[in-house]
């Protein structure tokens, strides 16, 4: 088996050379000193990220997705964990119908979903406002919170439950004090990603935002078909960051659950 497992390793060595390759081009172009983008760079300089801090267009990118983000966030996360203990440990009538619903925002392509916010806020006003954006990345998120913490609400031993309500435990009792602590790794987790979605959201940005009330993908994509200067490297290159930032953390929140388990 030694030869299979070199080219195993071989194999999945050249897939993230292939996939990181791209990252590491930008995240080198982001210190470029030239004023376009440029590979290999002719030198090497602070000028761009200084750009990024100093032009009100990607500050106020910043700011909208942040306040996008958030609230977001939170909210698909509360509503996620809500309807996978409603579903998985309620019983409910027609619970695969309702589970199916609410991941169908997965399957659709965003272009669809977009298309429909769109059609619906032109006629409540909600397109360009700060509100119909966030109920969009709700839409967004929503599936993958409600997948994570399903997933772990169904490897949880109901019996933990039934005995705390033995004990005389009323069912909120119980999910405070028993479910939620020991769902406290997948929620988290979730609300992490939720976050990195919202984040990196374009579509749905674009369809139901303004000149205004533009998001840091907005504003890459706007900034590409225009000026398409470094900038956008640096920002690119801090949104990997912080994506990655996110992502060592959910790692490390899954290792903490296994090592309780």
């Amino acid at each position: 088996m030694r030869p299979w497992r070199a080219l195993r390793v071989l194999v999945c060595t050249l897939v993230a050379i292939y996939l990181l390759a791209p990252l590491v081009v930008v995240l080198i172009i982001s210190f470029s000193s030239a004023a376009f983008l440029r590979f290999p760079p002719p030198g090497y300089s602070w000028r761009w990220y200084a750009n990024l801090l100093n032009d009100p267009a990607w500050m106020d990118a910043v700011g909208v997705s942040l306040r996008v983000l958030v609230p977001a966030a939170l909210a698909s996360t509360a509503l996620g964990t809500a309807s996978a203990v409603a579903l998985v440990r309620g019983r409910m009538l027609g619970a695969g119908v309702i589970g199916a619903f609410l991941m169908a925002p997965m399957v659709v392509p965003s272009i669809i979903t977009a298309a429909g916010l769109y059609i619906i806020y032109r006629g409540l006003g909600l397109n360009g406002t700060l509100t119909g954006m966030v109920i969009g990345h709700i839409i967004i998120t929503l599936p993958y919170v409600f997948a994570t913490v399903a997933s772990a609400l169904r490897s949880l031993d109901p019996r933990l439950e039934a005995a705390a309500a033995t004990l005389g435990a009323s069912p909120v009792t119980a999910f405070r004090r028993i479910t939620l602590p020991l769902l406290a790794p997948a929620v988290l987790s979730s609300l992490l990603f939720a976050m990195v979605l919202s984040f990196d959201e374009l579509i749905i940005s674009l369809f139901v935002g303004s000149a205004r009330l533009r998001t840091v993908p907005v504003q890459i994509w706007s900034n590409i078909r225009g000026d398409f200067d470094p900038t956008v490297a640096a920002i690119a290159s801090l949104c990997f960051l912080v994506a990655l930032t996110a992502l060592a953390l959910e790692a490390l929140l899954r290792r903490r659950n296994g090592d309780r388990e």
